[in-house]
């Protein structure tokens, strides 16, 4: 079967659906359409094309700290989400939360969906494939005749109970997302429709597997704590706080806030530090308005030498290269 849809499906099934706030803007992009979303911490789009009927490929990068979302779906859906960089927060049933680092492979029903959602590194970049079960199996079934994966079979395996699954170095779903984040766009609807198709099929050789779901999921208050002790290491970057000295801050015990504070931010509370330094460091580098001493002090750094080895282990460039390579 050969799918010639102009788009105009994907804008009518994105403007039927989402619930528009004051901060969101939807616009025509090639064959597709982007909604960009703005807030005070910063700002975010979704690239949206309807690869086949009921079939929807979507880049997702983010540069701020949250955003609402209004999607909801009333007719059944499966979403297969990749996550190349940075983390996701979302709130599940019961008020814990999950967190979707780089290299993740989400399944979800989206029933959850509408919502706040967290950054808590501030970005987040990756692609989602979704496949609307009733609009999307006849074209799935002519594409792959006997072969063809029963669609709400495979929602019906892997989303249980409103929550999502999770399978981390699934490596040939690492394969089929790579390509779609580098082909050109004069090919990019027909390769994702292919790349889509691949995905049904690997996932039909998927059973749903209960270890993969031993994820931590934390609670409203760890979190809020965590979050807290995040604010005060980045508010004087001069001052170091030893691990037990900030879980005795916000009133935790120390295992039990090195945990959380991993599963919020994907990274020990010092290797974090350390990361969030650098990342600063860099931005003050891009601008070119002061010299590299004055950049390491102002990230914590009094010795340039100490602060340039720091640079090059975690950007792979001493701050000068880095400068030059701007």
């Amino acid at each position: 079967m050969e799918w010639r849809g102009d788009g105009d499906d994907a804008m009518r099934l994105l403007m039927d659906e989402l619930d528009q706030a004051d901060n969101m803007s939807v616009s025509r992009e090639g064959e597709g359409c982007r909604i960009t979303v703005k807030s005070d911490s910063g700002t975010g789009s979704m690239l949206f094309y309807e690869v086949m009927p009921g079939v929807i490929l979507t880049y997702n990068d983010f540069h701020m700290a949250e955003c609402y979302s209004g999607f909801s779906r009333s007719s059944d859906y499966l979403s297969v989400n990749h996550c190349r960089e940075g983390r996701l927060e979302q709130l599940m049933p019961g008020g814990t939360y999950s967190y979707t680092s780089a290299g993740d492979l989400k399944l979800d029903d989206i029933s959850h969906h509408a919502g706040n959602y967290v950054f808590p590194v501030e970005h987040y970049h990756g692609i989602s494939i979704g496949f609307d079960v009733a609009a999307c199996s006849d074209g799935v079934r002519e594409a792959l005749g006997d072969q063809a994966p029963d669609v709400s079979e495979l929602r019906r395996r892997f989303c249980r109970g409103g929550s999502p699954y999770v399978l981390h170095d699934f490596t040939e779903a690492e394969e089929v997302f790579a390509g779609l984040y580098h082909v050109r766009p004069a090919i990019r609807r027909p390769f994702a429709r292919l790349r889509a198709l691949e995905l049904l099929l690997l996932l039909s050789q998927l059973e749903y597997d209960e270890s993969c779901q031993a994820v931590e999921y934390f609670t409203c208050a760890q979190v809020q704590k965590v979050k807290e002790a995040r604010r005060i290491m980045v508010a004087d970057l001069m001052s170091i706080h030893t691990v037990g000295e900030l879980a005795a801050c916000v009133g935790m015990p120390t295992t039990a806030f090195k945990a959380c504070f991993k599963g919020v931010f994907g990274l020990p509370p010092y290797a974090y530090l350390r990361s969030y330094r650098m990342e600063r460091a860099a931005a003050l580098l891009r601008s070119g308005k002061l010299s590299v001493a004055a950049i390491g002090a102002q990230v914590g750094y009094d010795s340039p030498s100490k602060f340039t080895a720091a640079f090059k282990a975690v950007m792979g460039l001493t701050p000068t290269s880095y400068r030059r390579g701007q």
